[in-house]
C-alpha cells in the first residue's frame, strides 16, 4: 500500500484559528497513525494578503501544539508548476479562454436566477473564434481560464459525508488562471496535491464543492484522486458562525490566555464526536484513538467555557516534570503538587507561591481561637502530618472543631476562604510566617 500522505495548507493572511487548528490536528493525527507523512503547504498565492509575518505565526502555532510536519512546500515557489499544468490544460482544449467582467458576470448570474435557472456559467467564452478574442484583447480586455467541465456524475465516498455525488452540468466551469496570470486555488492546489503525492484530503466542508470540480481537474491532469473528508465548520456556543469571532480564537490569544496546547489538542481531537472530551497529556494517546468515523456531519459548538474547565482539569492530572520549565519562578515540586488541583492556568500558581512565601494580610475570624492555635505550633521541621496534630491540640485546648475550627484558621494563614490542602501548604509557609499570620501581623 502507498503510506498515506495528507497536508494542511493555510493561506499566511491571518492568524491560525481554532477551526484551522482542529484542520491542523486531525491531518497529522490521521498521518501519525498510519505511519505516513505530515505536509505543511503555504497557500501564499494572495501577494496583495499574504505575508511573511503570518507564515512565520502560523508555524509558530503548529510548534506550540506540537504538530510539526514531515514536508513543507510554499505555492509562491511553484509558480512554474502550475505555468505548465494550465499549458497542459489548454493542449488537452480543457482552458478556455473568457473575457467577462465582475460586472458582466454579475448580470447573468442575476438573469439567470431571475429566469429561474442556476447561476451556472454559460460558457459563452468557450464559443468564440479567434477573431473575436482578437477584438476583445484590441478593446484592452485580458482573458481568465476556466476548465471546461465534463457533464457526467461526480461522486466519491467522503470519509466523514458517506457517499457524495454531482452533476458536472450543475456546475460552473471554475476560473482556474486570473487575467494577470496568476493560478487561482483549485489549480494551484491540485498540482501540488498530484506532484507532492497528496493521496488522503481531510478538509472543511466549505469545500465539498471544489473537491467535484477538483477530481475532473486531477484526471485531466493525469493524477491519482485522492481520499476525501469534509469536516463541518464550527460554531459558537449558540450555534452561530465563528467567522465573526476568530480574532478571539486564534491560537495566539488562547496561549496569551495560559491555556496549554494540550488542553486544544484534547478539545478539538473529539470535537464533533459522541466521545467524551477527556484531558490527555500526550499526543501519542491521541494518535492511537483517533477514529476518523467518529466524526458527525453536525457542526460541533465551539464553547471557550468548556475548553477552560478543560485546561483545569488537565493541570491537575500534570505531574511537575511536564510543566517545570513552564512554571512561573519560585514555584517547585512541592509547592506544585499542593496546588495543582486548584489552578486553571499555570500563571496562577504564581499566586499560592506568594500565599507561602509572601506577605499575606490575615483575616482573623476569631481572635482567641487563632492566639491559641498559635501558642499551640509544633516545632519545626514540618512535614505533611503536622497539620492534623496541631489541629487536634487546638481542638483539644479550644473545643473548636469543625468548621467553626478550619475556617478562621484558613483565612488567617492564607487570607482567603478557600484553597489547597492546608495539611500541604502549612509547611511550605513555616514556622514563622504561620504565627506571625495567626498573630494578625501579616508575613
Amino acid at each position: 500500500m502507498t503510506p498515506v500522505k495528507v497536508r494542511f495548507a493555510p493561506s499566511p493572511t491571518g492568524l491560525l484559528h481554532v477551526g484551522n487548528a482542529r484542520v491542523a490536528l486531525i491531518n497529522w493525527l490521521l498521518a501519525k497513525q498510519a505511519g505516513g507523512t505530515f505536509l505543511l503547504r503555504m497557500d501564499d498565492t494572495d501577494s496583495e494578503r499574504s505575508t511573511a509575518a503570518f507564515a512565520q505565526g502560523i508555524e509558530e502555532d503548529l510548534r506550540w501544539l506540537g504538530l510539526t510536519w514531515d514536508d513543507y512546500a510554499a505555492q509562491s515557489a511553484r509558480s512554474e508548476r502550475y505555468e505548465a499544468a494550465a499549458a497542459t490544460l489548454k493542449a488537452a482544449g480543457r482552458l478556455y479562454a473568457c473575457y467577462e467582467t465582475p460586472e458582466e458576470l454579475s448580470l447573468k448570474r442575476k438573469a439567470a436566477m431571475q429566469a429561474g435557472r442556476a447561476p451556472v456559467y454559460d460558457r459563452a467564452g468557450l464559443g468564440l473564434s479567434e477573431a473575436e478574442r482578437a477584438r476583445l484583447e484590441a478593446e484592452g480586455r485580458r482573458p481568465h481560464w476556466r476548465f471546461a467541465l465534463i457533464h457526467e456524475a461526480i461522486a466519491w465516498d467522503d470519509l466523514v459525508r458517506g457517499h457524495v455525488a454531482f452533476d458536472g452540468a450543475n456546475l460552473s466551469d471554475p476560473v482556474l488562471v486570473r487575467e494577470d496570470g496568476r493560478p487561482l486555488y483549485t489549480l494551484s492546489s491540485v498540482v501540488d496535491d498530484i506532484e507532492l503525492g497528496i493521496n488522503q484530503v481531510l478538509r472543511g466542508e466549505d469545500h465539498v464543492s471544489n473537491t467535484a470540480v477538483q477530481i475532473q481537474l486531477v484526471e485531466a491532469l493525469g493524477g491519482a484522486v485522492p481520499i476525501y473528508a469534509h469536516l463541518p465548520l464550527l460554531v459558537d456556543a449558540g450555534g452561530q458562525s465563528l467567522s465573526k469571532r476568530l480574532g478571539s480564537l486564534s491560537l495566539q490569544s488562547l496561549r496569551a490566555e495560559g491555556l496549554e496546547a494540550m488542553t486544544v489538542n484534547s478539545y478539538l481531537a473529539r470535537l464533533g464526536t459522541p466521545d467524551p472530551i477527556e484531558p490527555h497529556l500526550s499526543l501519542d494517546e491521541l494518535v492511537t484513538s483517533l477514529d476518523i468515523g467518529r466524526f458527525g456531519r453536525a457542526a460541533p459548538r465551539f464553547d471557550p467555557e468548556e475548553l477552560r474547565r478543560l485546561n483545569a482539569r488537565l493541570l491537575h492530572m500534570t505531574p511537575y516534570e511536564s510543566v517545570r520549565d513552564h512554571l512561573p519562578d519560585g514555584v517547585d515540586v512541592a509547592l506544585w503538587e499542593a496546588v495543582r488541583a486548584n489552578v486553571t492556568t499555570l500563571a496562577e500558581a504564581a499566586d499560592w507561591h506568594h500565599i507561602c512565601h509572601g506577605p499575606v494580610t490575615p483575616v482573623i475570624e476569631d481572635a482567641e481561637l487563632v492566639v491559641a492555635a498559635a501558642d499551640l505550633l509544633p516545632p519545626e521541621p514540618w512535614d505533611g502530618n503536622t497539620w492534623k496534630s496541631w489541629t487536634e491540640a487546638v481542638k483539644a485546648g479550644t473545643g473548636r472543631s469543625g468548621k467553626r475550627l478550619f475556617h478562621p484558621l484558613r483565612l488567617a494563614l492564607t487570607g482567603l476562604e478557600r484553597g489547597p490542602e492546608l495539611r500541604d501548604l502549612l509547611p511550605l509557609i513555616g514556622r514563622v510566617r504561620a504565627e506571625a499570620r495567626l498573630r494578625g501581623q501579616g508575613a
